[in-house]
């Protein structure tokens, strides 16, 4: 299974869409971080502005250890950003901090995908876990006979059902993400935090990278989801 050149070759797409996400990730914001603004505030202070601007007052504000480690806690409503987020005074620190409110502020006026979202957390982690090695199992279980009848055909069902709900959060995550976004482009410069030219295109910049890393995942998620479907004997004929 591992040899086959098929997987071989979606693994190396993955590596080559998620390895070439981040890489633009890393280079726009370390672009973005050279790019003052005039506003001088610091992520912190931003994020804590966008929140109070939407009326929401029960989301603190906390400094996380990593590089761009960011990120919004629904369960503890929290908002934790890298030190070179909390403490930054530049665009790229803007925009990341923004964006997280982004979510909070999403969270608070229960933005339906975010909502969807939460709701299959648990199944998509189970999913994208446990859903591959019951494949597996169901086509060990099923070997000298077709795949798509018996036991191991139905286990490898299962696995593939497990891993689709995988595949929908991170499909459900993309319009999350540029939603989020959009939102912290659009509050930044209504607040008067960013100025137009420079300062807006390099948010915009690295906002825009770091939602393709959202959009690689889920392209990832899609075509290991039809290599599992593949291999249970949905899709291409019966296979021995």
């Amino acid at each position: 299974m591992l040899f086959d050149p098929i997987y071989m070759l979606l693994i190396g797409i993955a590596l080559v869409l998620s390895g070439g996400t981040a890489f633009m990730v890393k280079m726009r914001f370390e672009k973005g971080k050279k790019v003052p603004i005039a506003s001088g505030y610091t992520g912190a202070q931003i994020a804590e502005q966008l929140l109070r601007d939407a009326g929401i007052v029960d989301v603190s504000v906390h400094e996380h250890r990593g590089f761009l480690s960011d990120h919004y806690n629904p369960v503890n409503r929290t908002l934790n950003l890298s030190p070179d987020v909390y403490k930054g005074r530049s665009a790229a620190a803007a925009g990341v901090a923004a964006h997280e409110a982004g979510h909070a502020i999403q969270h608070a006026q229960n933005y339906f995908p975010m909502w969807v979202r939460s709701a299959i957390v648990p199944v998509a982690n189970i999913g994208s876990n446990l859903g591959p090695w019951l494949v597996i199992i169901g086509i060990i279980l099923g070997a000298g006979a077709e795949v798509s009848s018996g036991l191991g055909h139905s286990i490898a069902i299962i696995g593939v059902a497990l891993f689709a709900v995988a595949t929908a959060f991170t499909l459900v995550t993309v319009p999350v993400e540029f939603d989020a976004s959009s939102r912290a482009k659009k509050q930044l410069q209504h607040l008067g935090i960013i100025r137009q030219g420079n300062e807006a295109d390099a948010v915009s910049s690295v906002l825009t990278a770091a939602g393709l890393t959202y959009v690689a995942a889920a392209i990832n998620s899609i075509l290991m989801l039809l290599y599992w479907a593949y291999k249970a004997g949905l899709i291409g004929g019966r296979r021995n």
